[in-house]
């Protein structure tokens, strides 16, 4: 694919970049490289090769949900100032 000022001005467009002439000419050749090495690649012969989306060999490890430090409600509240069940007593903020 050969990259030029319009395809340049299009992809700007619409990107809403505006674009000075040199910062045009560097994302020219910027494109060009990306198109290039691409090409590089599409030279690697991988018949044979499974697909994948990672190139390294890694799962997530997830551990079971275990429960450390159980219910501390008492705990917690036994320094409240004030209390109200399993909760904090604050003074009213909002006026009705």
């Amino acid at each position: 694919m050969k990259i030029d000022d319009r395809l340049i001005e299009y992809l700007a467009d619409l990107s809403r970049l505006e674009l000075g002439p040199e910062e045009k000419d560097a994302r020219k050749k910027d494109l060009e490289d990306i198109l290039s090495y691409m090409e590089k690649l599409n030279e690697l012969d991988t018949q044979g090769l499974p697909e994948m989306t990672h190139p390294f060999d890694k799962a997530n490890r997830f551990r079971e949900d275990e429960i450390l430090n159980g219910d501390r409600t008492e705990e917690l509240l036994s320094n409240a100032p004030d209390r109200k069940g399993a909760y904090f007593r604050v003074p009213r903020t909002v006026e009705e």
